[in-house]
Parts: structure tokens; C-alpha cells; sequence
């Protein structure tokens, strides 16, 4: 039996209910080859990805304010694609803990892409009837943090930087500056964290898998604080 307690760990939440778990790890597999109905981690899946879409959506729109809807659907399908999910299952180990059947495991179900998001899924669905909204929320945005940093980055949707020096130049001379704070994780996973100031006061922080990711989260903080402000 899977190693549940290191698991959770990894995923920094503990179930209430580990049948939940046990459930969102069961592969359909185990169901087909023993020919009796026995329950698997498909419903959950379906429940996972309306989760997942409802709070990346609600994020994207408050995180890029100037984006159209078509901007906004085709960075939501970057972040939900099977292969975008799959890489998250991959950094859980998931595949590790799936529970399938002995032709799924022959087979190479554990690093099969399908298997895994669809597992990925499953295990916010469960995260959601266990916590309910809150815990599923809390530990979707912490899984998908960097992504988003290098969506700003890349995918042209905003310019947070460009955006946050316009808005700074249009009250001071002074441009924003950078500054990397600290880099951890290993050589090809690695997570900075980069801080922006102005005038020498700090604005906000932000984390990416790149420096240049890493900026763009700060910028996109700081531009959320003083456009509250």
C-alpha cells in the first residue's frame, strides 16, 4: 500500500479523510480487470477539473485586469492542458502512489502522461470534498504560483514590469529595481524569489522558476497593491 503519510507531506495537506485519497489514486484499471464494480478515481476527476477551472479562472482574471477573454482562455488552457497537469503529478511522485491494476503496472500506467493528470485532478477533487473550497484553493495557488509567474512572462498577456514602471515613472523619475533574494531547489527545478523596490522601499515579492519569472510575479504583486491603494 501506498506510503500515504509521505505523500501528504509532500502535498502539504493531511486528509481528514484518507479514503479520499486512497480513492483519488485509484486508477479505472483496477475496476476493468477485476470485472466488479468497485469505485475509482474518474468521478473525482470530473470534479477536480471544475475546481481547477473555476479558481485558475477567478485568478486570471484578477491577475491580468487589461486581458480580453480570448487572452484569458488561452492562458487558462496553457495552465489545464493534460501535459501541464501531468508535469505537477510528476513533481508530486504521484505515480508512485497510483494504485493500478497488474496490466496497467506491466504496462507503464505510472509514467503514463493520461494517468497522471487524470490523477492530478482527481487528487483536487478530493482535496475539495475533504477541505472543501478553501483547502482546494490554497493548494491549487500554491501549485500553480510559478506558472503563473512565467505566463506573465512569456505568453504576452500583460507586461507587469513595463506596466508597474509606467505607473511608478508617472509619479516619480525613479524607476522600480529588482533584486533576487534567494534561489532554492535543485539545479533543474530551481524556485528564486525577487523582490522590487522603489525609492528604496521594498513593494511586494514574487517567486518563478526563472529570474525574469520571478520579477514578473513581484511586479504583478506590486501593481495589485497600489492599484488597491
Amino acid at each position: 500500500m501506498s506510503d500515504f503519510a509521505t505523500l501528504q507531506k509532500r502535498l502539504a495537506y493531511n486528509f481528514c479523510d484518507e479514503n479520499l485519497l486512497r480513492l483519488a489514486l485509484t486508477h479505472p484499471s483496477v475496476a476493468h480487470e477485476s470485472g466488479v464494480a468497485s469505485e475509482h478515481n474518474q468521478r473525482l476527476e470530473f470534479l477536480g477539473d471544475a475546481v481547477l477551472q473555476l479558481i485558475l479562472t477567478r485568478e486570471l482574471y484578477e491577475k491580468f485586469p487589461a486581458a480580453d477573454e480570448g487572452a484569458l482562455t488561452k492562458a487558462r488552457a496553457k495552465l489545464v492542458n493534460a501535459s501541464a497537469l501531468a508535469i505537477h503529478a510528476r513533481a508530486l511522485e504521484l505515480g508512485s502512489h497510483l494504485i493500478l491494476s497488474r496490466g496497467e503496472e506491466t504496462n507503464g500506467g505510472r509514467e503514463r502522461a493520461s494517468a497522471l493528470a487524470d490523477a492530478f485532478e482527481s487528487l483536487l477533487g478530493a482535496i475539495f470534498l475533504d477541505g472543501r473550497f478553501d483547502a482546494a484553493r490554497e493548494f491549487i495557488l500554491r501549485e500553480f504560483a510559478a506558472d503563473f509567474s512565467t505566463l506573465a512572462e512569456s505568453s504576452g498577456i500583460e507586461n507587469p514590469k513595463g506596466e508597474l514602471q509606467e505607473l511608478l515613472q508617472s509619479r516619480s523619475p525613479n524607476a522600480p529595481e529588482y533584486q533576487t533574494v534567494s534561489a532554492t531547489g535543485p539545479d533543474h527545478d530551481r524556485v528564486f524569489e525577487c523582490i522590487v523596490l522603489h525609492e528604496g522601499v521594498e513593494l511586494a515579492r514574487g517567486r518563478g522558476k526563472s529570474k525574469k519569472a520571478a520579477e514578473s510575479d513581484a511586479a504583478l504583486a506590486a501593481l495589485k497593491k497600489l492599484r488597491e491603494v
